[in-house]
């Protein structure tokens, strides 16, 4: 079983890129789903479907091609299904507040809705075993690590919190009800996110798990759109999910050139070389700009050749976290993989919020989490081929060489 993720900045193509996907694996003989959990689906769009074929499909998985088959996640369909109880107290909520009906229950669709259906339909995909791949399209970045998150905050609530909460109701509720003019939450509520628990359980393993779930970010060689893609690489690398590629797409073909795409090529030269130093050792793919809008099943069958060629697209291409944050005593440890390197060989320093790090004539630029970045670097350490960054507040001139107790 493969579970592969494709995020990235909205608009650079992630949802053309899954499509082909699905379809590549599919003519490799892989059952292939191709769910989308971005609330502005346009899986459907990408293969050319009519809207009236996915109205009577409404959010179930729908056959496009020999061996794949798609899934826009119907979050109005989903709360019948297993959100009736929680959404009902949420709307009833907002509507005392002073809500008007309708408003009140457009509103109680909170956050998270939409990924916890979508997680749902793929714990249940995973223990029933119905496909091969799974690829999940994920909304852009921000909601695709919400998506990753959720089963951790989950876990967290049911066991920290949720038995107190229940518990505290059940007293107060006799009480309160006959004079607070707003609702209580009532047993319903609390079986129902029970419920959803216990359906949950285990998805956090198969997301954690390398062997079967990988990212795949996709980006554009533009500026502002890479800078997004490096917070999300460390970002997915907290979460301790591997991210096995990086795919440039849309980039201008060599027929193109002089004139009005002079300065654009160059441009997309600069941070294509970029990308390339930023995520090493990670494989980046390069994907052209193609002729017109890549739509329906011919089409993304050649984005899916051009993007793949021999390569297995079910396959791991990298399988090990670069790095990873840890907190230790008040400060923050960057440990990263650096195999036959001594610290001599070593230099680094914080420029904003990136830490940069040169081994000779290798460089690589991480950014940094929020946190981090308003710290600077205190010292540094080779041992047993890995690198331990230790950053943290100096009242003092931050130390931005490289120091080491144990020299490898």
């Amino acid at each position: 079983m493969r579970i592969i993720l494709y995020t990235g900045k909205g608009g650079v193509g992630k949802t053309s890129i899954s499509a082909a996907t699905g379809l590549e694996l599919g003519r490799r003989g892989y059952r292939t789903l191709v769910m989308s959990v971005d609330p502005a689906h346009s899986l459907s769009d990408a293969f050319d479907l009519s809207q009236d074929l996915m109205d009577r499909t409404t959010g179930r998985p729908l056959k496009v091609a020999k061996n794949v088959w798609i899934q826009e996640v119907d979050v109005l369909e989903e709360i019948g299904r297993h959100w009736d109880s929680v959404y009902a107290y949420v709307s009833a909520l907002l509507n005392v507040s002073g809500l008007e009906q309708t408003l009140a229950e457009e509103l109680a669709v909170f956050p998270g809705m939409e990924e916890v259906s979508s997680l749902l339909y793929v714990n249940q995909y995973v223990r029933e075993k119905s496909f091969d791949v799974m690829l999940i399209d994920c909304a852009p970045t921000g909601e695709s690590l919400r998506f990753v998150s959720i089963p951790t905050t989950l876990e967290w609530y049911m066991s920290k919190i949720f038995k107190l909460e229940r518990r505290v109701a059940r007293m107060v509720r006799p009480m309160v009800e006959k004079f607070a003019n707003f609702p209580l939450p009532q047993e319903e509520y609390f079986a129902n996110l029970e419920d959803l628990h216990r359906k949950l359980c285990g998805i956090d393993k198969v997301l954690a798990d390398p062997e079967i779930t990988t990212v795949r970010l996709v980006t554009n060689p533009e500026k502002v759109v890479l800078k997004e893609t490096q917070r999300a690489f460390t970002y997915f690398c907290l979460y301790g999910m591997t991210v096995d590629a990086v795919i440039i797409n849309r980039i201008l073909p060599e027929a193109i050139e002089g004139g009005f795409f002079t300065a654009w090529k160059q441009t997309q030269e600069r941070w294509i070389r970029a990308v390339e130093e930023f995520f090493a050792p990670v494989p980046v793919w390069r994907v052209p700009l193609f002729q017109d809008e890549v739509l329906g099943v011919e089409r993304l069958k050649g984005l899916g050749k051009e993007l793949y060629g021999s390569r297995d697209p079910a396959k791991r291409f990298f399988d090990q976290p670069p790095y990873r944050f840890r907190k230790v005593n008040g400060n923050y440890h960057l440990e990263m993989r650096l195999p036959f390197v001594s610290a001599e060989h070593v230099d680094l320093y914080k420029k904003l919020d990136e830490l940069v790090i040169r081994v000779g004539s290798y460089k690589r630029h991480i950014a940094l989490p929020q946190r981090v970045a308003r710290c600077e670097p205190l010292s540094a350490r080779v041992r047993n081929g890995e690198l331990v960054v230790v950053m943290g507040r100096n009242n003092a001139e931050p130390k931005t060489e490289v120091t080491t107790s144990s020299r490898s």
